[in-house]
């Protein structure tokens, strides 16, 4: 765990270094080269071009790219020793290793690293690097902090098949909604920057994508997530009925993870059929978030229920 967490922080370090030193020269500076190239080549001097512009250009876009390759190294090893700590911790407990506040926050955040490593090999979402793994190193860090329980065995309502099922669907979920919700925030800050006309060439928002491709990237992501959230209270319900006899007790948990059923079904609906997109669906998107963490954080420790075991 402790390999884990000094990893990520030193990928969140290298993630926020590619993005601040960017990804792509300023405009300024592709038409300060560009001229250049003409000026030179009307001297007939093309010797002297690939001798200054180019290799300055290709030197900083190693740097840059340098960056990246660290960043992306460094969080993949991370991801790796993510991945031994939830295996040795499981074959300890001879369980599955999600029976507590413990291991499901350890999981959610390996859940979340693992979507975005797929966002980023699938979409080139390398910009959202930072913001995931700022998340993950907080919730890791409130894990150790805070949350930490020895291994030991579960209770008996844990104790069922129900548990790979269930809380691996909840926690894939989770891992994913993070993902969307990193998008989301990035939208919102970009959208912020555009309407008080501080994006400037070089900064970092200058160097995100579009608000449009930051939008669409939320969306497919919560698309991705939904219908697992889904299956993840059905298949409760089923394990509930095997646990306590009834599919639905309207415990805090199984409410508040209904209204997040709510919310994000709301979110999605109005992208379809309502033509909603920009702020208010990124708000929206964000309401849906909160709740989530909510029903995380807040319905155990706030309320008592069925499932204060966990």
């Amino acid at each position: 765990m402790l390999s884990t967490v000094v990893l990520y922080i030193v990928a969140l370090f290298a993630y926020a270094a590619d993005l601040g030193f960017g990804r792509r020269p300023s405009r300024a500076a592709v038409a300060e080269t560009a001229e250049a190239k003409v000026l030179v080549g009307a001297a007939g001097a093309e010797s002297a071009a690939k001798d200054d512009a180019p290799e300055t250009t290709t030197t900083q876009e190693g740097r840059r790219a340098d960056w990246a390759r660290l960043a992306v190294l460094l969080n993949v090893l991370g991801w790796a020793s993510h991945l031994g700590f939830m295996v040795t911790r499981g074959l300890s407990a001879d369980r599955w290793p999600w029976g507590n506040m413990y291991e499901f926050l350890a999981a959610i955040a390996f859940a979340s690293v693992t979507a975005f490593l797929v966002v980023m090999w699938r979409y080139e979402a390398r910009f959202l690097g930072a913001a995931v793994m700022v998340a993950a190193v907080i919730a890791l860090g409130v894990d150790n902090l805070w949350l930490y329980d020895s291994v030991g065995p579960v209770t008996a309502a844990l104790n069922s098949y129900w548990i790979a099922i269930h809380v691996t669907a909840a926690i894939t979920a989770t891992g994913a909604f993070t993902v969307a919700g990193s998008s989301t925030v990035l939208y919102l800050l970009k959208t912020r920057a555009e309407a008080r006309g501080t994006v400037a060439d070089g900064g970092v928002m200058s160097r995100l994508p579009s608000t449009d491709a930051l939008d669409r990237l939320s969306l497919r992501v919560t698309m991705f997530a939904f219908p697992i959230w889904t299956a993840a209270i059905i298949m409760g319900a089923i394990w509930a009925d095997e646990a306590w006899g009834r599919y639905w007790n309207w415990d805090p948990k199984e409410t508040w993870s209904f209204v997040t059923w709510i919310i994000y079904a709301a979110y999605l609906h109005a992208r379809s059929t309502a033509g909603w997109k920009g702020r208010k669906a990124a708000i929206l998107s964000l309401l849906a978030f909160a709740a989530l963490l909510f029903n995380f954080f807040g319905v155990n420790y706030m309320f008592s229920g069925l499932h204060s075991y966990a």
